[in-house]
C-alpha cells in the first residue's frame, strides 16, 4: 500500500503550520495546481517552496515542508477557482518520486530540542511583537489575541511571521530552519529593520504635512474628489446619503438605545473613505434599522360580529379556529392588554391552512408577512448572519415584519414541520426564541444586533402532521386540528363558494349553467381524491371551459344543466373508483372501514384455510400494527374456541391467510382488530356476514374493544359504498354528533365494548 502524500509545490507564498491561506488560482494556466486539488480532495498534503522557482524537480526541493489539508474548494464568478488551505505542522520530506505530471513523498515529524533559552527568546519576542504593533500603522491588534492562544516559541514564530511584510524568499527560510531560537533572531532582525522603514516614512510623511496648510489641503482633496464624482457621473452620494438617512431618523419611532446605536453607525459612515468597502455594508444595515416598524401598530378590529362574518364568507366550516380567533378578541377587549396567541394549524394538504391564516389577518385588520420554512437547515435563516461580511442579511423573521411594515401583523410560517437540522445548525431551537411568548418581547437578530418586540405579533404557523414538529417547538404551540373535508362539506363549499366563483371566471351566469346535486358529487368521488378542495376546484374550472367553447363553437345550445350523463361527457371515464359495495354474501369475507388524508372508503378483509402446520399468512402490504392486530385476533379465537365453537383441529392443520385487497397501497392503524376477529370467525364457521355491515375498532386479548380516530369520514365512505349497519366502539358513541345527518339516517349504528356484542348479533342473530 502507498503512503505517500501528494506534493503541493507553491512558488509565490509561503504556508506555516497553525495558519489558513486562501489562493485563489485560473484553470488555464495553473495545472500542476489542478491536477493536486482534484486528486485530494479533503486528504492530507505536503506543501513545498522549491529552492529554484524555475527548476520543478526532485533535486529542487527542500528537505522540509509543511503537512496541510485542503478545506474549502470554491468556483468564484471570475472563473477562477477559490481554495483554502490549513498548515497543520513542519515536516522533514524525504523520498520523494515522480509519478506522471505530479509528485509524491514521504514525511516524519520535525523533532524540536527545546533548553533553557527558549523562554527568553519567548519573551523577546512578545517584547519586540508589542513595540513592533504600536508603532506600525498596518499591524493590527488581531494578532495580539492569536498571541495569547500559543505557548511554544517555533508556533509564536509562525504566527508572526505570516503577517510580517516581508518577501517571498525571506519567508521561505522561516520553513527551512527548524531550531525555534534561529527563527527568533530572523524575526526580531526582520521586525527592527521593517520598523526602522516605518519610522523613516513617518518621518517624511510629517515634513510634508507641515509644507501644507491644513485649510489648503482639506479644500484641494475635497475639490479633487468633486471633480472625479462628476467625471464618473456619481455625484456626491454619500452626503445624500447621510441627509437622507438624518431626516428618517428624526421622524423615527423607536426608543433611545436603538436611536443612539444608529447614530453611531451613521457618524462611522460619514467618516469612511468614500472608497471603503465598509462603506455599501453600513449603508445597508442603516437602509435596514431606518425602515424596521419599530413602534408602528394596527389597530384591531373590535366588531366581533364583522370579523365572524368574514371568517364565514372565505372558509366553510373550521368552527374551532374562528372560536379561537374570537375568543382572543374578546379577551383583548375586555382587558385591553393580552399576548398574541401562537397557533399552528395541522393538516392535510389542500384544506385551506395557510389561506385561513391570511383570512385571520383579513378580518382583524392586519397586515400579513409570510414564510416558508420547509427544508431549511441553516438557523441563520431565522436569527440572521452576523455583519462580518459582504452580502450578510438579517432572518427572515426581521425581513417579513419589515415587509409587513408593521410590529403587529400576523405572521404566517408555513411549513413547520418540514424543517432539517444538519452541520449548519438547528433552525428549530433557533425558531423558540421567536415562538416563546416569555421570550419574544426581546427577541435578537445576529444581523440587527438590537432587541425586537415581536410580542404583538399572531404567529400561526403551519404543518401537515404534528408527530414531526419538534418537540420543543410543540410544546410551545396551540395545536389546533383541521381535518380533510367530507364530501357533504365539499358539496356545500362547491355550491355556496367554488362554482359562483369559476361561473364569474370563464365569463358565465347561473342562467347559462346549473349543476345537480349528484354531478358534483360525482366529481367528488370519480375526479378528484384529496383532503381539501384544490383539485375539485380545477376539475369545475376544466368543466366550465369546456362549456364555454362548446357556447361559442355551437350556437344552439345556450342552456347546460349538468347531471351525471353530461359529467362523463365532458369529462371522460371516472379517474378514481372507491371500493364499492357490491356481489353476495361470503365466509370469510368482512367489511373493515379505512380512514386516508383523502377521506373514508370500506377495506374488505378476505381469509381462507388450506391445509398446512397452522402458519399464519399476512398480504396486502401491512403495516405493523395491522399485522399485530391480525396475530391479537387470532389468538383471542383460539383462547375462546369453545365459546365460538370452533375445534382446535382448525388451527393444527391448516394455515390460514389474511389478505387485505389493493395490495400495492400501504395500510397500517389500529382499528382492523374486530374485523379480521370476524373474519376469521366466519371462516372458522362458515357463516356468512353480510355485504351491509362494516365495522371498526381495536381489540385486545381479552376481546374488549377500544376506540378508534376518524369516525366521521369512515362512516361517509362505508354510506357511500351502501353500508347499512356499522360497528363502532362504544368510546365512539359521543363521535356521533359530528356526522351528517343524511348519513346518519341511512346507517343502524351498533356500540359495543366487547367483542362478544359482534359475535351475538352477527353469528347469534340468524344469519346464514
Amino acid at each position: 500500500m502507498d503512503d505517500k502524500l501528494l506534493v503541493l509545490i507553491i512558488n509565490d507564498m509561503v504556508i506555516f503550520p497553525n495558519n489558513e491561506v486562501r489562493i485563489e488560482y485560473d484553470n488555464i494556466y495553473d495545472k500542476q495546481m489542478i491536477d493536486i486539488v482534484n486528486k485530494i480532495g479533503d486528504s492530507l498534503m505536503l506543501i513545498v517552496n522549491p529552492i529554484e522557482e524555475k527548476a520543478v524537480n526532485v533535486t529542487s526541493f527542500p528537505k522540509y515542508g509543511v503537512l496541510g489539508r485542503l478545506k474549502l474548494k470554491m468556483n468564484v464568478p471570475n472563473g477562477k477557482t477559490r481554495l483554502v488551505i490549513e498548515g497543520i505542522d513542519r515536516v522533514e520530506l524525504y523520498d520523494f518520486t515522480e509519478e506522471g505530471n505530479y509528485f509524491k513523498a514521504n514525511y516524519k515529524p520535525v523533532d524540536i530540542i527545546e533548553n533553557d533559552d527558549i523562554q527568553t527568546y519567548f519573551n523577546i519576542i512578545l517584547k519586540t511583537l508589542d513595540n513592533y504593533i504600536g508603532k506600525v500603522p498596518y499591524m493590527g491588534n488581531a494578532i495580539m489575541s492569536q498571541v495569547d492562544n500559543v505557548d511554544t516559541l517555533s508556533d509564536l514564530c509562525d504566527l508572526i511571521v505570516s503577517y510580517l511584510p516581508i518577501n517571498y524568499e525571506e519567508k521561505k527560510k522561516y520553513i527551512t530552519t527548524i531550531d525555534p531560537i534561529e527563527r527568533a533572531k530572523y524575526l526580531v532582525v526582520d521586525m527592527n529593520r521593517d520598523l526602522k522603514y516605518v519610522e523613516l516614512e513617518q518621518q517624511i510623511e510629517a515634513e510634508v504635512e507641515k509644507e501644507l496648510n491644513e485649510t489648503q489641503k482639506e479644500y484641494f482633496l475635497r475639490e479633487k474628489i468633486k471633480l472625479m464624482q462628476k467625471e464618473l457621473g456619481e455625484g456626491n452620494t454619500k452626503d445624500s446619503d447621510v441627509e437622507r438617512i438624518t431626516k428618517k431618523l428624526n421622524k423615527l419611532k423607536c426608543n433611545n438605545k436603538v436611536k443612539e446605536k444608529i447614530e453611531r453607525e451613521l457618524e462611522r459612515y460619514n467618516s469612511l473613505n468614500s472608497n471603503s468597502p465598509e462603506l455599501g455594508m453600513i449603508r445597508e444595515y442603516l437602509e435596514w434599522m431606518i425602515n424596521l416598524p419599530w413602534n408602528k401598530f394596527t389597530k384591531d378590529n373590535d366588531n366581533l360580529n364583522r370579523v365572524k362574518d368574514i371568517l364565514d364568507s372565505s372558509h366553510y366550516a373550521l368552527e374551532e379556529v374562528k372560536d379561537r380567533i374570537l375568543e382572543y378578541l374578546a379577551v383583548k377587549q375586555n382587558t385591553n392588554n393580552l399576548r398574541s396567541p401562537i397557533l399552528c394549524l395541522v393538516g392535510p394538504p389542500g384544506v385551506g391552512k395557510t389561506s385561513l391564516a391570511i383570512s385571520i389577518a383579513k378580518s382583524l385588520g392586519r397586515k400579513t408577512a409570510k414564510i416558508s420554512v420547509g427544508g431549511i437547515n441553516d438557523e441563520a435563516e431565522i436569527v440572521g448572519h452576523r455583519r462580518t461580511y459582504i452580502g450578510s442579511s438579517p432572518g427572515r423573521i426581521i425581513q417579513g415584519i419589515r415587509k409587513a411594515g408593521t410590529t403587529n401583523p400576523v405572521f404566517i410560517i408555513d411549513e413547520i414541520d418540514k424543517m432539517t437540522k444538519d452541520i449548519k445548525g438547528d433552525p428549530a431551537s433557533a425558531l423558540l426564541e421567536v415562538l416563546d411568548p416569555e421570550q419574544n418581547n426581546k427577541f435578537s437578530d445576529h444581523y440587527i444586533e438590537e432587541e425586537f418586540d415581536l410580542s404583538k405579533v399572531m404567529f400561526i404557523a403551519t404543518a401537515n402532521y404534528v408527530e414531526q414538529i419538534p418537540y420543543e417547538l410543540r410544546d410551545r404551540l396551540e395545536i389546533i386540528n383541521i381535518s380533510s373535508y367530507t364530501e357533504y362539506e365539499k358539496l356545500d363549499i362547491a355550491k355556496n363558494h367554488l362554482i359562483p366563483k369559476e361561473l364569474e371566471e370563464h365569463g358565465l351566469t347561473s342562467l347559462q349553467v346549473q349543476m345537480e346535486d349528484e354531478a358534483i358529487l360525482t366529481i367528488i368521488r370519480n375526479y378528484t381524491k384529496e383532503a381539501g378542495v384544490r383539485e375539485l376546484e380545477r376539475t369545475i374550472a376544466t368543466l366550465f371551459r369546456k362549456i364555454v367553447k362548446n357556447i361559442l363553437l355551437t350556437t344552439d345550445v345556450s342552456f347546460y344543466d349538468i347531471d351525471n350523463k353530461m359529467i362523463e361527457e365532458l369529462l371522460g371515464k371516472k379517474k378514481y373508483l372507491y371500493l364499492e359495495n357490491y356481489g353476495k354474501d361470503e365466509i370469510g369475507v368482512v367489511n373493515g372501514m379505512a380512514y386516508t388524508i383523502f377521506g373514508g372508503d370500506i377495506l374488505p378483509i378476505e381469509a381462507t384455510l388450506f391445509k398446512g402446520k397452522g402458519d399464519l399468512v399476512l398480504t396486502g402490504s401491512l403495516g405493523e400494527v395491522m399485522q399485530e392486530s391480525c396475530h391479537i385476533a387470532l389468538n383471542y379465537i383460539k383462547s375462546n374456541m369453545d365459546k365460538y365453537k370452533i375445534k382446535n383441529e382448525v388451527f393444527e392443520n391448516n394455515d390460514i391467510h389474511i389478505h387485505v385487497p389493493e395490495g400495492a397501497v400501504n395500510k397500517d392503524g389500529p382499528s382492523a382488530g374486530v374485523t379480521v376477529t370476524t373474519t376469521l370467525i366466519s371462516l372458522f364457521t362458515k357463516k356468512k356476514v353480510p355485504k351491509t355491515i362494516a365495522m371498526t375498532g381495536e381489540i385486545t386479548l381479552r376481546g374488549r374493544v377500544l376506540g378508534i380516530g376518524g369516525l366521521k369520514e369512515k362512516v361517509i365512505g362505508a354510506h357511500r359504498a351502501g353500508i347499512k349497519t356499522v360497528f363502532i366502539p362504544k368510546e365512539n358513541e359521543k363521535d356521533l354528533d359530528e356526522i351528517p345527518k343524511e348519513v346518519k339516517k341511512d346507517i343502524n349504528f351498533i356500540t359495543v365494548n366487547n367483542y362478544n356484542d359482534i359475535f351475538k348479533v352477527i353469528f347469534q342473530g340468524g344469519n346464514k
